[in-house]
């Protein structure tokens, strides 16, 4: 088996972490978020509720991190390509994203409704989740603004809230969060 070393703590099995996520995922998909336990979890990935706990401090915690881990960190690829237009650039960032959530069947849609009954988990998900993409797209929209390519009037970060409200829109209902999206919300920013 393979063993991954926590820091401050003993080794931990890697095989076990792998099963708790993916059980974890399973269950989130299946039931939502606010409809899964730590029970449930550790009764799925057949360990002890305890293994849970020796290495995440909540279920938010422990579901995040799956979640995170799954979708890959698009937050951690800088949106720099010096070869294409920022609006390109935003553009393939969103479609990225926006397609990996459709192939991964993930369960964002459980965690946004989570997010709005539980404050704790609202904080974690958006430092974990939205922060890191707000930051990227406001670089990105400020680069813009220093070559040129969007206006120096344009407020910024209003712009990201605007990319960020259109995609939660369109994925709390249930409308298509795919290329054309990525497209129709590039075109609206950089509008001439």
């Amino acid at each position: 088996m393979s063993e991954e070393k926590h820091s401050g703590g003993r080794p931990r099995d890697a095989d076990a972490a792998a099963s708790i996520k993916a059980a974890t995922l399973k269950l989130v998909r299946e039931r939502g978020y606010n409809k899964v336990s730590i029970a449930a979890i550790a009764s799925a990935a057949g360990v002890a509720r305890q293994t849970l706990y020796n290495r995440w401090n909540t279920k938010a915690d422990l579901v995040l991190e799956a979640v995170f881990e799954e979708t890959g960190h698009y937050a951690d690829a800088p949106l720099h390509n010096p070869n294409k237009s920022c609006k390109l650039q935003l553009e393939a960032f969103l479609i990225q994203v926006f397609t990996h959530l459709d192939e991964s069947g993930s369960p964002i849609r459980s965690l946004i409704a989570a997010a709005q009954e539980d404050p704790a988990f609202r904080e974690a998900l958006r430092e974990r989740f939205v922060k890191p993409r707000e930051v990227l797209v406001i670089d990105l929209l400020q680069r813009a603004q220093d070559q040129g390519e969007l206006s120096r009037t344009r407020d910024v970060k209003m712009l990201s809230n605007f990319i960020h409200g259109a995609f939660w829109y369109a994925l709390l209902n249930g409308e298509p969060v795919d290329a054309r999206l990525a497209r129709a919300i590039a075109n609206e920013i950089f509008v001439a």
